[in-house]
């Protein structure tokens, strides 16, 4: 495993961990998580890298080893879409040239979990970015539809942090705010940066698109319901809940045959 960090779009430092070799794949972790708790912890990125790829894996701003100002001016709308496309400008500057001809020619897998995934969506139906296939984890239509809603549980959980009594909906969201160390002064100035997307746009997101989620997950509406909307998608269902599911190995398995099945 290898760690580094450069410079996003307006100067924010943001970490990127690096595991395997072959076809790049720049995978994203969920909100108040980070890639050692998303992905490294649990072995899903060994797994991937196992298959054939080098897993890019990108602490978001306010997040893990990156940086977490607190200048509004550092969180214009959809700041989380502008800091991977930096990572993609990064690596095709400082990587060797196999890498960067894969990046030009769209020839890597982009993906995440939770807030990774609709980060990954927004930047291909935006036309930012343009992988060759797409990995959504843990996501369904209301996460992208109506996160408005989902973003105010996390803001009533960021004001109210200190009062949240046990037995409150809210109280788990606050206690694993507080296992991450999240920074609440950066993480409300991020949360009012992420926009909802009309799911009229999902029919420009063409490639092939694994929709992968716990299947005791509804954290974010229906992923089935998702998987629908897309023009290539397949659907797959791992063990657990939002929160249990990625710390299951069945997971990266998902991913990794998908990956081979889809080469």
């Amino acid at each position: 495993m290898k760690t580094e960090h450069f410079a996003s779009f307006d100067g924010t430092n943001l970490a990127l961990h690096r595991v395997g070799s072959g076809t790049p794949f720049i995978l994203l972790h969920g909100l108040f998580s980070s890639a050692q708790m998303n992905w490294i912890k649990w072995g899903h990125a060994e797994a991937i890298a196992a298959a054939g790829y080098e897993v890019l894996m990108l602490d978001f701003r306010v997040h893990g080893d990156s940086e977490a100002p607190h200048d509004p001016e550092k969180y214009p709308e959809n700041v989380l879409v502008r800091d991977v496309a930096a990572l993609v400008d990064h690596l095709a500057l400082v990587d060797h040239l196999a890498l960067v001809d894969h990046l030009a020619l769209g020839d890597y897998v982009l993906g995440g979990f939770s807030l990774g995934a609709r980060t990954s969506l927004h930047a291909v139906a935006q036309g930012i970015l343009s992988p060759q296939r797409l990995v959504v984890g843990g996501m369904g239509t209301a996460g992208l539809g109506e996160w408005s809603k989902r973003s105010a549980h996390f803001l009533r959980v960021i004001d109210e942090f200190e009062s949240i009594p046990r037995g409150d909906p809210a109280y788990f969201s606050m206690q694993f705010l507080k296992s991450q160390g999240v920074d609440r002064v950066a993480a409300r100035l991020l949360l009012q940066t992420l926009p909802d997307m009309d799911l009229a746009d999902l029919q420009r997101v063409a490639m092939p698109t694994l929709v992968v989620c716990g299947d005791e997950d509804r954290d974010n509406g229906s992923a089935q319901e998702l998987a629908d909307l897309l023009p290539d998608a397949t659907y797959a269902e791992v063990p657990g809940t939002h929160m249990s599911s990625v710390t299951k190995p069945e997971l990266g398995r998902a991913i990794a045959e998908w990956l081979a099945q889809t080469a």
